[in-house]
């Protein structure tokens, strides 16, 4: 009786390891890159700045401070700068041209957000800026996300004031 049991045993022992490793050596692809933190922006806020280099929005782990201000005819250029966990700024490589602005929930009817990516050779180096132009008198606000691959690497928490005087 013994030995039928340390028989039974031991299949069921080969098969429990034979399982494991075809498991481990299945995940295993050499040619999958795991580091996938390279490939996307790992940001905790984001600030606007407009030409002079002034912080006029910023949203830092939600937290935020500001709000964009134009009269209506104007336009305002506001370049967009992502932040890290420790609320610097985040240096966008050669290799993120994927990464695309996107802006949602806004009233085009007071104020109207585009986004332009400038490339490297236009500016002083890869960054990417908005552009509102105020439409009429009142308010509305936007969202901002950054776009990698079709997914968001990182979505404002908060919506955006708009104030067109």
């Amino acid at each position: 009786m013994q030995f039928l049991f340390l028989r039974s045993l031991r299949a069921h022992v080969f098969f429990l390891l034979t399982s494991i490793v075809l498991f481990i050596s299945g995940c295993e692809d050499n040619d999958h890159d795991h580091d996938h933190d390279e490939e996307h922006t790992d940001a905790d806020g984001f600030v606007l700045e407009n030409e002079s280099g002034t912080v006029v929005y910023r949203e830092f782990e939600g937290a935020v401070t500001g709000s964009v201000a134009l009269a209506v005819g104007d336009t305002l250029e506001l370049s967009v700068h992502f932040l890290d966990n420790e609320g610097n700024e985040i240096e966008h490589e050669e290799e993120e041209e994927e990464d695309v602005l996107s802006v949602s929930e806004n009233d085009t009817s007071v104020a109207l957000v585009e986004v332009e990516d400038l490339e490297e050779g236009e500016g002083d180096h890869h960054e990417m800026e908005i552009h509102v132009i105020g439409k009429n008198t009142g308010s509305t606000s936007f969202k901002l996300q950054l776009m990698h691959d079709g997914h968001a690497d990182y979505t404002s928490t908060n919506n955006v004031p708009v104030f067109v005087n």
